[in-house]
């Protein structure tokens, strides 16, 4: 039986794995064995420039914070080296990130082992074609850029009716002499 001053650490990082995980958009379980140190500093440089909460967890601690939080069918998937990412802005931001350095290593020491979004688990075949979304930035753009294209086609068409018809002054003035009568 642990003391109590250990007990009570870990029960606090218990409480602090939980609010993380009930306060995240998604998250990536993955397990890391056999990557370099310098492989390490790369990813989490690549975490923080994408807003993403990345660290390193211990199956027993993080078991008792999924079951609170109500994802106990990523409990399976706790096993060996696991570390966890986590956006609570971006929700495609985790599995982006953490698949492009799963692309790099081929599977073979750096693997998805599940993960969640908005309160559901997801399956390995669903983070990884959420991975290949764009960003949240880019696709806001191509929304924005759809609008934008009919109002953009007509303000291109009026403009070459009004040179058609010898500028922008003998348009108006085309303009106000129907209304005139």
């Amino acid at each position: 039986m642990p003391n109590a001053k250990v007990l009570s650490e870990k029960q606090a990082i218990v409480a602090e794995l939980t609010e993380k995980l009930n306060g995240a958009s998604a998250g990536v379980l993955v397990d890391y064995k056999g990557i370099t140190v310098a492989e390490d500093t790369a990813l989490r440089t690549e975490c923080r420039n994408n807003e993403l909460d990345y660290s390193v967890v211990k199956n027993t601690l993080l078991r008792f914070a999924i079951k609170q939080c109500g994802l106990e069918e990523m409990d399976e998937a706790l096993n060996g080296t696991t570390s966890l990412a986590l956006s609570t802005a971006d929700p495609i931001a985790p599995m982006r990130v953490i698949n492009k350095f799963a692309k790099q290593f081929n599977g073979s020491k750096f693997v998805i082992k599940a993960g969640f979004m908005d309160g559901k688990v997801l399956a390995l075949d669903e983070i990884l074609a959420l991975a290949e979304l764009p960003a949240k930035d880019v696709l806001q753009a191509q929304v924005l850029g759809t609008m934008l294209a009919p109002i953009t086609s007509l303000a291109i068409v009026l403009k070459a009716i009004a040179e058609e018809k010898g500028g922008f002054v003998e348009a108006e003035a085309s303009a106000e002499a129907p209304a005139a009568e």
